[in-house]
């Protein structure tokens, strides 16, 4: 319970006004993230890494391409403004905010469009890390299961991280390393965005999570060097509640501003969305066995 009672403690501090430092929280709360995630790479298997990857090309291709599709059809029906609804479709498909940061320059997105994709992608990871595990358990999923669920149906890999070690270590292990391996598609899919944007002009520029290629780094070396696998195993141990430190600064990022600017349709179009890819890859995962 130390990740969801982490969340909510920064944001009931922050909803109080009590964060005079939102800036600086905002840092903090990316090198605690980042830097975490990293760490958690010295206690994987490279190898491992590379053939999860491996084989869930074709499960991630249809999964981009549903969650796309079901966007499309949402985004109609709700009358939700074309640029944010992408950016919130692309948050959803691939790893939530890195996802939406990489995406938004290249397809033109204005400032308050980004931010409304954020805010919403927000909100649903703070559901996340209070819903997965108590619905996992539930259904009496495996750690397999539901490290697996919420690899692919939680946005970003903090609430990721943060909800499948509430449910066990394997079930951290799977997620980790199933989200990474999906957000590599952040590159090509921001490619083929900003060639169909409804912006108003896509930019050249590319905003890619570096963190992804340190993980990847620190898998290898506890992997190819025999020596640094225990220190690794302790480091990615550690790692674990720097994580939870990191959920209490994305709390105190939270703002009365922000959640007003979210928007009824936009908030609506998310959850819905959300709802249905969550609800649609556990019916799946369950048929599989």
């Amino acid at each position: 319970m130390a990740a969801p009672l982490a969340l909510l403690a920064g944001v009931v501090l922050a909803l109080a006004g009590l964060n005079r430092w939102p800036a600086e929280t905002r840092r903090l709360q990316t090198w605690l993230l980042q830097g975490s995630v990293v760490a958690l790479g010295a206690g994987m298997d490279l190898r491992v890494l590379l053939r999860v990857g491996a084989s869930g090309v074709g499960y991630t291709l249809a999964g981009l391409t549903a969650t796309y599709a079901l966007a499309l059809g949402l985004r109609r029906l709700l009358r939700v403004e074309p640029v944010s609804a992408l950016l919130i479709a692309t948050g959803t498909a691939i790893c939530g905010g890195s996802a939406i940061a990489a995406a938004a320059p290249a397809i033109g997105a204005k400032s308050h469009q980004t931010s409304v994709a954020l805010a919403v992608v927000f909100v649903l990871n703070g559901v996340a890390l209070l819903v997965f595990p108590m619905l996992g358990h539930q259904l009496g999923l495996s750690e397999s299961q539901f490290g697996l669920w919420c690899a692919l149906a939680i946005h970003d890999t903090s609430s990721v991280v943060g909800a499948s070690m509430q449910y066990g270590g394997a079930a951290l292990a799977l997620a980790t390393t199933v989200k990474l391996a999906r957000a590599l598609w952040i590159l090509p899919v921001t490619a083929v965005l900003a060639r169909v944007a409804p912006g108003e002009r896509a930019s050249t520029k590319r905003s890619y999570p570096w963190f992804i290629a340190a993980f990847v780094a620190a898998a290898a070396l506890v992997t190819f060097v025999p020596g640094l696998e225990a220190p690794g195993r302790l480091v990615a141990a550690a790692a674990k509640w720097v994580l939870v430190a990191s959920l209490f600064f994305v709390g105190l990022g939270v703002s009365k501003a922000s959640l007003k600017e979210v928007g009824v349709r936009a908030l609506l179009f998310g959850v819905v969305l959300w709802v249905l890819v969550a609800g649609g890859t556990l019916a799946a995962i369950v048929a599989v066995g």
